[in-house]
């Protein structure tokens, strides 16, 4: 019992030491005439989206960087949804160009603790690579504050989504966009408070404006946390919208946000971030969302 207790400490011990670094997818009718001999059909749409693109850069924070995937408060990149090697995730860049591929025509560009006013810089440095798509996943931070006053205001949010964007088509026009939606932080909070563990690691400072005394269920607490959910569905919405007016970007539709993480999908670390389990169904919602044939 004293080993055991000796082993959390030293756990805690670690997480406390770093935390602090880390915030926190017609027909003609009967009766109209019908074509004449000399009529040319009409040619037949081309699609702006390619669903086999050459190229991937990501961009995004600490999901994308699979961070405490593989150990405590370390970045993973190798296990990233997005761009990583890892045979037991699967990446959308494997998936896409496969494995040889992928290391050699896939950059990750995110950043651990990145909010949206992050990102604009970090399209910047992946349009270096020219890359023929870009990943996106980002905003979890914005809501993860120390408190719910604290969240990125929805206005600022916008701002600096769009400007991304533009600075995105400024450089390489023909460039596609797939944008990840939000993850739901509440059914996160409601997966990770059932361990222990989770909760001590929690107290040190992961994602307060969520997770902060996870177990008090009164009416301020889950006026926070509500609170908090609802900015995360304003900034989802936002991504949806913004997404739209761009012919060449795809929004996952919320799926990331509708998926149901369990444990199994958290890290064993701090049961707030992605598991390798958990980054390979990002690399399935990514996947299937930018090779799905649409009109």
């Amino acid at each position: 019992m004293r080993k055991r207790d000796r082993r959390t400490r030293g756990v805690l011990a670690v997480v406390a030491a770093g935390v602090l670094g880390v915030a926190g997818c017609d027909a003609v009718g009967g009766d109209s005439a019908a074509p004449s001999e000399s009529a040319k059909p009409s040619p037949t749409p081309t699609s702006l989206w390619d669903r086999s693109p050459g190229s991937v850069a990501a961009v995004g924070d600490s999901i994308t960087r699979g961070f405490d995937a593989c150990d405590v408060l370390s970045d993973c990149p190798e296990a990233s949804w997005a761009t990583g090697g890892s045979p037991e995730v699967d990446s959308l860049a494997v998936r896409l160009l496969g494995r040889a591929g992928a290391a050699q025509r896939s950059w990750n560009y995110a950043v651990s603790g990145a909010r949206m006013a992050d990102l604009p810089g970090q399209m910047a440095r992946a349009v270096g690579r020219r890359p023929q798509l870009v990943t996106v996943m980002v905003g979890a931070n914005d809501a993860c504050r120390s408190t719910p006053a604290a969240m990125t205001p929805v206005p600022a949010f916008r701002a600096d989504f769009e400007d991304s964007l533009r600075s995105l088509r400024k450089a390489l026009p023909k460039a596609q966009v797939f944008v990840a939606s939000v993850p739901n932080l509440k059914r996160l909070w409601s997966e990770g408070r059932t361990s222990p563990m989770g909760k001590q690691v929690w107290k040190l400072g992961i994602c307060p404006s969520m997770l902060g005394d996870p177990d008090a269920l009164d009416s301020a607490a889950t006026l926070r946390r509500n609170t908090v959910q609802k900015r995360v569905e304003d900034y989802n919405k936002v991504l949806r919208d913004v997404c739209a007016e761009d012919e060449r970007c795809r929004y996952d539709g919320g799926a990331v946000y509708d998926y149901r993480f369990g444990t199994t999908q958290l890290s064993r670390w701090d049961y707030f971030h992605p598991s390798v389990n958990g980054q390979a169904r990002l690399a399935e919602i990514a996947y299937r969302a930018v090779t799905a044939k649409r009109p």
